[in-house]
């Protein structure tokens, strides 16, 4: 279990106040692996990160420990703005991640809408991580296995799916670890299945853009 990430289960607005970059050490603690999780401040109304902050951060703008600003964007002259970005600074997936129980009660779709355009632009992947999907369904519950026989999490992940555009086989239902203190092998199966999803799409990403550059090249000999 990773515990660096900080969360608050009482307060219902974002726990998360700045722009924060996660790796995972291997197993031999001497290395790590070759990915990195970007946490941002959520995107609750009113409260919640602003979208043109998302925007940089999807440019790679955006440095570590940056303390988000409801008032005000990243701006250029900011230590924390990079001006420069390399191609490790900047997104290579996009990951909407939501409560599995607030699905019905969403009304921020117009602004995940205007972030999802923003990165189609950049040709960012997006794929979504339903979480807490055994509060939202008794039936998983009682029997994590029966998550993708359950209809009402279908149903949850249709309407989902038809409110911001992400196709179902891009979102992935995953169970918290939050009462448990060791490691479980059926909440690991989904977690990990999702995290290799969202990895082949990263490397889908660097790859395609590899392949353009190539063909640019040829193109302008």
């Amino acid at each position: 279990m990773y515990r660096q990430a900080l969360v608050d289960h009482v307060s219902s607005s974002s726990f998360t106040k700045e722009f924060t970059t996660y790796t995972i050490p291997k197993e031999d603690g001497q290395s790590l692996y070759p990915f990195v999780f970007n946490d941002m401040m959520g995107l609750e109304k009113g409260d919640g990160v602003l979208v043109d902050d998302v925007k940089l951060a999807l440019r790679g703008h955006m440095r570590d420990d940056y303390k988000f600003n409801r008032q005000s964007k990243l701006s250029e002259d900011d230590p924390f703005y990079n001006k420069n970005p390399s191609t490790n600074d900047k997104v290579h997936v996009l990951v909407l991640v939501i409560d599995a129980n607030t699905v019905s009660m969403m009304k921020d779709e117009i602004v995940f809408r205007d972030i999802r355009r923003e990165a189609s632009d950049l040709g960012i992947p997006q794929v979504a991580i339903f979480t807490k999907i055994d509060e939202a369904c008794p039936e998983i519950k009682k029997d994590l296995k029966n998550v993708y026989k359950v209809q009402s999490l279908e149903q949850k992940m249709e309407q989902f799916s038809a409110t911001l555009g992400i196709p179902v086989n891009c979102i992935f239902p995953v169970k918290n670890y939050h009462k448990e203190i060791n490691l479980n092998s059926d909440i690991d199966s989904l977690i990990l299945s999702a995290l290799k999803h969202i990895i082949q799409c990263g490397d889908d990403f660097i790859n395609l853009k590899k392949s353009n550059e190539r063909l640019t090249c040829f193109n302008k000999v």
